[in-house]
């Protein structure tokens, strides 16, 4: 079931790559190949351990998210298959096979589009301080984890580092344009509502997502991942009780480790069990059965 961990990718004649938290990116002109590792962060930290096969979810599960939310709106991805990526990819075949998109390069919105269907994270902490999040008022007495009356839409500042910050509609408007956020938050609830009735049919609720927009000749298009157990939280429908923290098929599980033994948050961090890599493994490769009604193998 699962495969050797990637790390790091280094392909000396595609140029060195840009190294995101998970993605090695490498420009190819007007056209970027997007390699997904096994790396996982937490906290802002990257871990020193890989999450076998995690890369490949990544990957896959974008690529059925943007094939199903193209009627709504377009994306970057030109192809993920490696037989399509031209002669140099070729030669990385087994490498790339399965962790890599070619997409076309876009100029990044620089706001985070989360939206939220259920009260959890930063938009919990932040409702119990000042009963709203992102300057989108609540009803009064929510509970953790709790439903929403509607999705609503909390943008984010995108942080070169650190935490990125929660942000109201007017400050998005202020980075990004007022016409674009517009049209950016209508989308970003469309997908999101779209793709919750789906998940929750095959017994997955979406809390919540972050989705990343850019231009390509002017037109808004969705870029970098979408709903995937990194960009979303999903919990088990099965077991979903509110008032509580739930139970999910994502890194929660990792972060829930790292706090029960009390790291406090900063480089370096610490390895991870044996026990808790394969469990993590196991959530993500769960969510991408559940979701497209296929197993994952190496």
């Amino acid at each position: 079931m699962q495969d050797e961990v990637v790390l790091r990718t280094d392909f000396a004649d595609l140029g060195r790559p840009k190294r995101g938290k998970v993605r090695d990116i490498y420009d190819l002109g007007d056209r970027l190949l997007i390699v997904a590792t096994d790396r996982i962060s937490a906290f802002d930290v990257v871990l020193p351990d890989g999450i076998p096969m995690k890369g490949k979810v990544l990957t896959q599960l974008s690529r059925f998210w943007f094939d199903f939310a193209s009627e709504v709106t377009p994306n970057h991805l030109i192809t993920a298959e490696v037989e399509e990526m031209g002669e140099k990819a070729a030669k990385h075949r087994e490498a790339l096979a399965m962790r890599s998109m070619l997409v076309r390069k876009a100029e990044v919105v620089p706001v985070e589009c989360v939206v939220r269907g259920y009260l959890a994270g930063s938009g919990w902490r932040e409702y119990k301080e000042k009963g709203e999040v992102c300057g989108v008022k609540l009803p009064r007495g929510l509970r953790e984890s709790e439903e929403l009356p509607e999705p609503i839409f909390t943008p984010q500042t995108k942080a070169q580092s650190g935490h990125d910050i929660n942000i109201n509609f007017e400050e998005a408007c202020d980075v990004a344009g007022a016409e674009a956020m517009e049209e950016i938050g209508a989308q970003s609830l469309r997908i999101y509502e779209l793709a919750r009735g789906y998940a929750r049919d095959k017994g997955i609720i979406i809390c919540d997502t972050k989705m990343e927009w850019g231009r390509i000749k002017g037109d808004l298009v969705l870029i970098d991942e979408l709903l995937t157990p990194d960009s979303s939280r999903f919990w088990p429908l099965e077991e979903y009780e509110p008032g509580r923290p739930q139970p999910s098929f994502d890194k929660q599980f990792v972060r829930d480790y790292l706090e029960e033994i009390g790291w406090n948050k900063e480089p370096p961090a610490p390895m991870l069990p044996g026990a808790v890599v394969r469990k993590t493994t196991a959530k993500y490769l769960e969510a991408y059965r559940r979701l497209t009604g296929k197993e994952l193998r190496g």
